[in-house]
Parts: C-alpha cells; structure tokens; sequence
C-alpha cells in the first residue's frame, strides 16, 4: 500500500467524521473520537440517556466500513454465551455430534455494537471480557481458543455499571463518552424539521475494510511520538495525581495508541499537542470526575483554554440562572437578559473571538475555544427562545 493510499485511508475517515457530524447535530466531538478510537484498535462507550441517538451513530460509522462483517447485539442479563459467539448447529447435534456456528455472531465480526454492555450476563461475562481484551473465544466444546479478526467494539449504556461484574466489563472500554439531549433550540429545531421533511439522499463515504485493517496495524504504530509529548503526558498524570484522580498504567499506555490515532487521522507524521484532547475521553471512572480531567487536559493542550473553560463556567452559571427563573412573567425575564444575561453573553463572544485569533496566529489548536464557543451559541439560543419568546426556527439566524 502506497502512501498516496494512506493518505486516502486517513482522508476517507475524515470524510466520514465530517457527513455524520452534518447528520448527528451537536456530536462532533463524539463522532471523532469514535473514529480514532477504532483506527488505535479500542473499545468506546457511549453513555447517555435513551433517546440521544447512540445506537443510530454507531450502527451509521460501522456500517461505513466495506466489507467488514459486523455483529450487534441487544444484552439482557438472561444473555447466553453461545447467543453471542455461536448457537448449537442443531441439525449435527441430531447426527451426534456438537458443533457451534460461528457465522454472523461476535466470533467472525470486524466491527460490533453492543447495546447495554452491562446488563451482560453473568454467565457470559468471562466470555465477553476475554473476546474484549483478547479477541478470543474458548468453544463450548473446549478445545483451543478461537481467534477473532474484531477491530474494535463500540458500546452503549443507559447507565453505569452496578456491580462487579459489570465494572469488570467497563474496565475494557478504554474511551468513555458522554452524550446527552440537544443543546442549543436552532439545532432542535432542526431535528424536529428533518422528522416531517423528505430528507435528500445523503453523501455517503465508505472505507474498505483491508484499507482500515492496513491502518490499525501498519500506519497508526509508525505514527511518531516525540520526547515532549512523553514529557506532557507524565506531567498530566503528575497533574490528575494531585487531584486524586488516578488511572491505571495499563490504561495509560494504551491511550498512546490513541494518541497516534487522532495525528494519523489529521494526517500528520507525528503526535502534537493538540491530539491530548482526546484523553478528556479516557482518563476518568465517573461523569463526576470528567470535568476535572478535561480542565486539566485542555490547559496542557492549549494555554488559552484556562479562560475559555473559565468563561465556560460564566455560562454554566448564566444557564443555571434561566433555569431557575422558569415561570416567571415575561418581563421579570426580559428585565434578567437586559441587565445580566446580554451583556455577559456579549462579552463571552468577544473574548472567544480574540482567543481564537490568537491560538491562530500561534498555530495552536482551537478545538476547546471552539467547544466553548459552541456552548455560547447554545446558551444564547435558550436565551433568546426561552426568556425572550423568540420562534426556535428564527434563532439560527441570530446567532
């Protein structure tokens, strides 16, 4: 494979990335990390509510992959090992003898998606945990292990784990995402439009198969780690320490591949800075601690992103401010944007700006500015909707 088909592998996936972010409103961030976590040869889960599209996006980026067999499966705790890896043939066991198809289960799969990872049964959880970790499966027949071409898995939970075993299972999804319910009305609105229109047929760009394989074993590894970015990465654990934020080493040093993923994916020879963001991603236990990990991060990626996730906390407070005004008379409402939310909103705006141009002019990254710039234009829009009674529809337009 040359390098002209390298780059075409890595432009592709770019492709991809860009035509579902268009497709899922406000699941840019989810949908790269996703794609970066599939070319490091990771597991991911996606953690949010029912109803934020979860499935749909993995069953959209999975199916993108030509030539690829793919296996989904809804878990339940009455879930039996063989339902996974392979049912009985049970026109042999009538001729005597025991044999399992393995066809269109987890055993023969490149890509899968599995739904409600935890609920996974205790009988299958040894299973499940060597197929993640391994890419094994032993035979209910015994015999030796039978190896699994699985890439990568994608998961999805309503909820975290609640016991043992399950916590076992989320020990092996290295990147853990959160999603919830739309932000920002215009992006809603939006949602709610493309349920009643005919939606025009969507620019669909797919990956072959051999060509991703070709990726996760060859490219991604020969992706260059410089000094400083060891040098970073143990002064971020120095950092989360400190904080009492503690990931395994195990944990760690499979984020590098991740690391070479996110640079191989923009096209670059070596990992920079900017692909740290991506460990927002990896290196937290629960939603509480994630704020503090993506802080810490940020800062290290990028020095303008103390006063971006500073003003991002202005914002918090100014949404938790409308929220507790719900109710009140249109004017009262009015009154709180002229002489508090506006002028706030306004300023924020401004000084992302300025931050912006100058992580440009710096040739630094703008992916925190740009996040907190988003959440901005999703906090103006509630505004804008909820407090001063503008149409949904008209919102985009303002902003």
């Amino acid at each position: 494979m040359g390098a002209g088909d390298v780059l075409d592998t890595a432009g592709r996936l770019r492709a991809i990335g860009e035509e579902l972010s268009d497709r899922f409103y406000e699941r840019a961030d989810v949908v790269r990390t996703l794609v970066v976590t599939l070319l490091a040869g990771q597991h991911s889960l996606v953690l949010g509510p029912p109803g934020t599209a979860k499935s749909e996006l993995a069953r959209e980026l999975t199916g993108r992959i030509e030539g690829a067999a793919y296996w989904e499966i809804l878990l339940s705790k009455f879930t039996a090992p063989t339902k996974m890896f392979g049912p009985v043939d049970v026109a042999a066991l009538a001729r005597g003898e025991y044999r399992q198809v393995y066809d269109g289960r987890a055993t023969t799969a490149h890509v899968a998606f599995i739904d409600e990872i935890f609920k996974c049964s205790t009988a299958a959880l040894n299973e499940t945990l060597g197929y993640l970790n391994e890419r094994i499966y032993h035979p209910e027949s015994g015999g030796a292990p039978i190896r699994c071409p699985l890439i990568g898995a994608i998961t999805a939970s309503n909820e975290l784990p609640g016991g043992e075993d399950a916590a076992a299972v989320y020990d092996r999804l290295l990147v853990r995402i959160e999603v919830g319910y739309l932000e920002d009305p215009s992006n809603f609105a939006a949602l709610v439009r493309s349920a009643v229109s005919r939606p025009a047929a969507p620019v669909r760009t797919t990956v072959e198969l051999a060509a991703l394989q070709h990726a996760v074993a060859e490219s991604v590894p020969d992706v260059a780690v410089p000094d400083g970015i060891v040098d970073a990465v143990c002064t971020l654990r120095a950092a989360l320490r400190r904080r009492e934020l503690i990931a395994s080493d195990r944990r760690w040093r499979q984020a590098v591949r991740l690391l070479q993923a996110s640079a191989y994916l923009d096209g670059r020879p070596a990992v920079a800075e900017t692909d740290l963001s991506v460990l927002t991603h990896v290196l937290w236990d629960s939603p509480a601690e994630r704020p503090a990990v993506e802080r810490e991060v940020l800062q290290l990626v990028n020095p303008d992103a103390k006063e971006a996730l500073d003003l991002a906390d202005a914002l918090a407070e100014l949404e938790a401010q409308l929220d507790a005004m719900a109710g009140q008379s249109r004017e009262a409402l009015s009154e709180w944007v002229i002489k508090n939310a506006h002028h706030k909103l306004a300023r924020a705006g401004q000084r992302l700006e300025k931050l912006r141009a100058e992580a440009v002019g710096a040739g630094r990254s703008t992916a925190a500015i740009d996040r907190v710039a988003g959440r901005r234009r999703a906090v103006r829009a509630r505004v804008l909707t909820e407090a001063l009674g503008v149409d949904a529809s008209m919102v985009q337009a303002q902003l």
